[in-house]
């Protein structure tokens, strides 16, 4: 008796062949597909737009007699006939070929079917209609295919996975499809899940067949999903969830350790920000224990990636050559499981910075989320708070609606998000506490928001058993030196307040160093933890 159907279909390694000069080059489309399978290549789809009938059956049949010695199922993609005549597994049809009920009806009920799905509707109707897997996509703009509808991203993937959830379980298998490599497919895989529901796998195309070395690239492939690191992307670490603090007093307890530790590391701050404050972040990020390098050039940061410390990608002077940069700091740091923190500054003040918040979320992966209500709101895409510059206009919201906000956003970008104001609000998805320390003087000082940023993700470098607190630790710090330094008789104003912030920001490092009892992080703090429940 043939084994089930289901147990046939193994998609964590999908390729999906491409016979373009421009992709294959010379080399022979059976040898590549024999080498990704000697990779560990799970399932082939044999895709051939312009070849004639005649040889897509020549070719059809040599890929078939290679995946039958691998014991791999081959898909043909769009054609029936040639799927017949080389009795292969299954075909692959997308929105605007066959039915998948006429094709079903022709194919029989053993054959494998797959539908491509862009959006919630299709993939409810390429359920309904009976379809055995999903290829979802295309979730990042690609080469090899020009007529995709919409580049979804990873929040399009989480979209459909949610959309296909029966309840207790996603009632189809899914794999995601669009320039899909080594440098993001763990990335895809961790960010692109909703809750239990998840991608079976990735299909590939150039990440394969246009690599120089075919069976080495499926390899490193197979690999990088079997051994997808949610610590690199995770606000706490699998194996640190059930030691996670989730109450106040055992929160700041642990911060003026985390502070010490930040304080005496020089950890690297790698700043792409905006031109307007690089001298004040620099020294904010000094007078805290970080090592600040302002760097916008693309070519750096993968050699600054790899130095242990984090990036900061700061919107305030975004031109269209300043954002290519960002993307590649970004990846840089992805790559290495490094920290970044997106400042959408001015977030949703123009539609050209609109549009940079849509890039980069879909180009990267932030650990936080930072900005005030407007630019988190634009990036959330709720937002009916309209920017004036970098600065938010009124507010009506109340402090639930912000917890509310904050913790679905966190939960939909699998990060931290921190949304500042006088009230500052914190969450990672399941936390979420509420934050009022700090100073009236922060908000009239060109580059506080900015500076709060940097210090937040030096404090990330330096503690990743926890990215919430982590983020805590570093709002503490920076709030409750402003706190300290408005205090002091020799600050009169905006002017003065500077210097004495920055004193204040070092004297507190030093004295939580040193164990100095008379400054007290922990009786300092105002932190509330706050019980919302996102929609």
């Amino acid at each position: 008796m043939a084994a089930p159907k289901q147990s046939r279909i193994d998609l964590s390694l999908y390729l999906v062949t491409d016979s373009t000069p421009a992709i294959l080059g010379d080399k022979d489309i059976v040898h590549v597909v024999e080498q990704a399978l000697q990779g560990g290549t799970t399932l082939v789809q044999y895709r051939d737009k312009h070849a004639d009938t005649g040889v897509m059956i020549e070719t059809a049949n040599r890929l078939h007699a290679v995946t039958r010695q691998y014991g791999v199922p081959l898909l043909i993609n769009d054609r029936l006939d040639v799927c017949q005549a080389v009795g292969a597994e299954g075909v692959h049809i997308g929105q605007d070929d066959m039915s998948c009920t006429s094709a079903r009806a022709i194919l029989g009920p053993s054959a494998i079917i797959g539908v491509t799905a862009s959006s919630i509707q299709e993939a409810q109707k390429a359920i309904a209609d009976g379809a055995d897997y999903l290829g979802i996509g295309t979730t990042f703009a690609t080469p090899t295919k020009t007529d995709t509808k919409s580049i979804i991203g990873t929040r399009g993937l989480q979209e459909i996975l949610a959309a296909c959830d029966t309840g207790t379980e996603k009632s189809i298998p899914c794999v995601a499809i669009g320039s899909i490599n080594a440098s993001n497919v763990q990335r895809v895989l961790h960010q692109s899940a909703d809750g239990s529901n998840r991608l079976n796998g990735v299909a590939v195309v150039s990440a394969i067949v246009a690599a120089p070395n075919p069976k080495a690239s499926s390899q490193q492939l197979s690999d990088l999903i079997r051994t997808t690191p949610e610590t690199y992307y995770a606000a706490v670490p699998p194996s640190k969830l059930s030691s996670r603090t989730t109450n106040v007093p055992g929160l700041l307890s642990q911060v003026p350790s985390i502070i010490k530790t930040h304080f005496t590391s020089s950890v690297l701050c790698h700043n792409m920000t905006n031109t307007v404050v690089q001298n004040f972040v620099a020294n904010v990020c000094l007078a805290t224990g970080a090592s600040p390098i302002m760097s916008e050039i693309a070519v750096e940061a993968p050699d600054l990636a790899k130095l242990g410390g984090s990036l900061i990608v700061n919107m305030g002077t975004a031109t269209p050559e300043k954002v290519n940069s960002f993307i590649a700091g970004m990846r840089a740091y992805n790559a290495v499981g490094g920290p970044v923190l997106l400042d959408p500054v001015g977030g949703g003040a123009t539609s050209h910075r609109r549009e940079t918040v849509k890039k980069l979320l879909t180009a990267g992966f932030f650990s936080v989320i930072k900005g005030n209500e407007g630019e988190i709101g634009a990036v959330a895409g709720t937002s009916d708070v309209q920017q004036r510059g970098v600065d938010s206009g009124p507010s009506t919201a109340t402090a639930s609606d912000k917890g509310k906000l904050v913790q679905r956003l966190a939960r939909r970008e699998h990060c931290v998000v921190l949304m500042t104001g006088k009230t500052d609000y914190l969450s990672d998805g399941s936390r979420t506490v509420a934050i009022s320390n700090g100073s009236h003087y922060l908000g009239s000082i060109t580059g506080s928001g900015c500076a709060l940023g940097a210090i937040v993700a030096g404090y990330l470098a330096v503690y990743r058993g926890d990215k919430f607190l982590a983020a805590l630790a570093g709002i503490l710090h920076y709030e409750i030196a402003a706190e300290m330094a408005e205090a002091r008789g020799d600050c009169k104003g905006p002017g003065s307040f500077i210097p004495a912030f920055l004193d204040e920001l070092h004297r507190l490092g030093r004295s939580v160093s040193e164990g100095d009892s008379s400054v007290s992080v922990e009786s300092l703090a105002r932190v509330k933890l706050l019980s919302v429940q996102a929609d």
